[in-house]
């Protein structure tokens, strides 16, 4: 129920609350058109400027997006998201190229302690571990492990089922029914180890840059562990701040 009056929240924030959980709670679908303003705006008893004034912060967040003579959709992982919204590795002209994957590892077993903080797990919890390689014009450059809960992303550690697409986030979302909405990155520098070494054509010891990163669905609920190594030889992180 909407309120208003002194020390209520703001209408249009109540109604971009009411909004975002229909998203959240997977009334309205990714890649899924919404009602029009003016038909919210009568279904909700406000005004259309205000339904609009709430719209428009959830397109500046990424939940929405609107396309020109077409209407607005919830916003969904593509290639396009991927690259500019999620993924920040350029090359050193600044340009920005998903790189190829290909996948080492895939295994069940139990998390570690790191794991089960950063996934708000129980002790003992089974996951997923992904590790894989991502290759810059067909050169080694980066090497990621990525962890996930067991449930319910449990089939991916089945035997020939490790042949994963490039974008995982696309793969959470239309097999699993999981969005990705933001994530929690920390950067570090740290020296290659033998493995990584060995992965990425280097000498151990060498300067790599790490990005670990938490990734979490609409109500912030941590969905996956990822932690990434990069040769920084011809490649950089780029993070452009509006």
């Amino acid at each position: 129920m909407l309120t208003t009056g002194k020390g209520s929240i703001s209408l249009y924030m109540q109604i971009k609350e009411l909004l975002t959980a229909k998203v959240g709670k997977g009334e309205w679908l990714p890649g899924g058109i919404i009602p029009s303003e003016i038909n919210l705006a009568q279904e909700l008893g406000v005004s259309q400027g205000t339904v609009r004034k709430a719209i428009t912060e959830l397109v500046e967040n990424n939940i929405l997006t609107r396309r020109q003579g077409l209407g607005t959709f919830v916003s969904n992982h593509d290639v396009h998201r991927a690259l500019f919204y999620f993924f920040h590795i350029a090359d050193d002209k600044g340009h920005k190229v998903l790189p190829d994957s290909r996948v080492l590892h895939c295994r069940r077993k139990q998390a570690s302690k790191k794991e089960t903080s950063k996934l708000q797990l129980a002790a003992g919890t089974s996951i997923i571990r992904i590790e894989r390689v991502r290759d810059f014009s067909a050169k080694p450059t980066m090497i990621e492990t990525i962890t996930l809960p067991a449930e319910p992303f449990s089939d991916l550690s089945e035997e020939g089922n490790c042949d994963l697409p490039n974008t995982l986030y696309e793969l959470y979302e239309k097999q699993y029914g999981i969005t990705i909405h933001s994530a929690d990155e920390q950067l570090r520098a740290v020296a290659a180890s033998k493995h990584d070494a060995k992965i990425l054509n280097l000498e151990v010891g060498t300067p790599l840059l790490e990005i670990e990163r938490v990734a979490l669905t609409l109500d912030k609920t941590p969905v996956e562990l990822r932690i990434s190594r990069c040769s920084t030889r011809r490649h950089h992180y780029q993070n452009t701040i509006f």
